[in-house]
């Protein structure tokens, strides 16, 4: 599991505090295959503390067409203005007022070009001990992605994944 943060544009960087990119890769509930999962997350530490982050995360959300509590599949033709671009061990995501490299562990590289798309969720609730650059431990993973309230209050996508052609 890896880790990175980046900023946002200036109007919302007082309340969503630090915001961080996860990425893991783990099985398919139905299926004996492997799915890469990439995750944004705010440390809750901006000027609202972890309410003002929530508040600023659904907003995104919301003007982005990914509410929290949905789940949207750009990867069969749902329109998001989110894209995911793998390249030499790490993965670029594009929103709008965001981008941010992370790099993934091997085994997520060949989840997510396997299936060509990785599974995006935006949760809205802070998690303040993740913080980019310490372990995550799968413990920690899992109850926090794992936890009823994280999923039901995130925006949720599956995107298609691009390389750089060569």
């Amino acid at each position: 599991m890896t880790s990175a943060s980046s900023a946002v544009r200036p109007s919302r960087t007082a309340q969503l505090g630090t915001l961080a990119l996860l990425a893991w890769s783990g099985p398919h509930p139905e299926e004996d295959r492997d799915v890469a999962f990439l995750m944004a997350y705010s440390l809750g530490d901006g000027e609202g503390g972890p309410e003002g982050a929530e508040a600023a995360a659904r907003e995104l959300l919301d003007e982005i067409g990914m509410p929290a509590g949905t789940v949207n599949d750009a990867e069969h033709g749902a329109t998001m203005p989110i894209t995911l671009l793998l390249e030499a061990g790490q993965v670029s995501l594009t929103m709008p007022q965001l981008k941010v490299q992370c790099a993934t562990p091997p085994e997520w590289m060949a989840a997510a070009q396997a299936e060509d798309a990785a599974h995006f969720i935006f949760a809205t609730r802070a998690w303040p001990e993740a913080v980019p650059g310490r372990p995550v431990t799968e413990d920690m993973l899992r109850a926090f992605a794992g936890d009823a309230e994280t999923l039901l209050g995130a925006g949720h996508c599956v995107l298609p994944v691009r390389r750089l052609r060569k």
